[in-house]
């Protein structure tokens, strides 16, 4: 029923801290995935050194997804400081090697870096040229913090699309998801705004202006953007049938996954059809990384 676009998981059990696991492993995923009804998945290979836990590498994906392949999807996770650090660094030569591996797509993109940095920008660069979808986590400061940091109203994203327009970039997180609607203040970014959609805030807005500008709703992140405002949410999930993807961002293995039973509850009410339902659910996801 469901492709999720999102996920993470680690090949042995993690804990981090408090006896809390961090990441499922790829078995008790799948336990999770019978249970949701969750077909198969885009991995994400852990992130830099910005992340709690060390960095994970694209071998250790794509050995769990050759093992499974009928379930898991590997994207690569190139961080734009790579190779040499520079805003000439020859990124393609990774990502093209990822690619022949069978790597879909790039991400989750979370070196704390602002979006027009240079190490970035070279990075959209290459995998435009290279064709892989990126998808990114944005960061609501510099410091303290993982993503790419972007400024109120997320001025450098929208320069970015501007710049690639042949890239498609999967926006994901907080502070991406946070300007559904008009920030009442910019503090809104570090949390999850309950209030409703008074006014239209940028993410609509550049959705309409920008093709390439996909919409991932895993995370409690993409579900509180849907759900805050029923009314509104439905609307938008209406008019961005063809660029929203269902995921789920599991990392310990009882991640909740709310947006699961949200998507049916609209569907069986009536609120999105079947045909948007299963748009988002599973044939976007089909149509851009090229599933059979």
């Amino acid at each position: 029923m469901f492709i999720d676009i999102h996920v993470h998981f680690r090949k042995y059990q993690t804990i981090l801290r408090n006896g809390k696991y961090t990441y499922s492993t790829p078995e008790q995923l799948l336990k999770r995935y019978d249970e949701l009804g969750i077909e198969k998945a885009v991995v994400l290979p852990g992130g830099g050194p910005e992340c709690r836990i060390q960095a994970q590498s694209e071998e250790e994906v794509l050995e769990i997804c050759r093992k499974y392949p009928d379930r898991f999807i590997p994207f690569c996770n190139v961080d734009p400081r790579s190779v040499t650090n520079s805003p000439d660094a020859p990124l393609d030569e990774l990502l093209i090697y990822y690619k022949q591996q069978g790597c879909k797509g790039i991400g989750e993109v979370t070196a704390n870096l602002p979006f027009l940095n240079p190490l970035v920008q070279n990075l959209f660069r290459h995998a435009e040229k290279v064709g892989l979808p990126v998808t990114f986590h944005i960061a609501a400061q510099i410091g303290g913090a993982y993503g790419l940091y972007d400024d109120p109203g997320l001025p450098q994203l929208e320069r970015t699309l501007q710049r690639f327009p042949n890239l498609c970039f999967l926006g994901h997180s907080q502070p991406f998801w946070a300007e559904m609607a008009q920030l009442e203040t910019p503090a809104d970014r570090y949390r999850y705004p309950s209030y409703p959609v008074k006014k239209e805030g940028v993410v609509p807005k550049l959705f309409r202006r920008y093709k390439n500008l996909l919409g991932d709703l895993s995370a409690y992140s993409g579900f509180n953007a849907i759900s805050r405002d029923i009314d509104y949410g439905v609307e938008f999930l209406n008019e961005f049938q063809d660029r929203l993807f269902f995921g789920t961002d599991i990392c310990p293995p009882d991640t909740p996954t709310p947006l699961v039973d949200f998507l049916k509850k609209l569907r069986d009410e009536g609120r999105i059809s079947k045909s948007v339902f299963n748009k988002i659910a599973r044939e976007n996801a089909v149509k851009l990384l090229g599933l059979t």
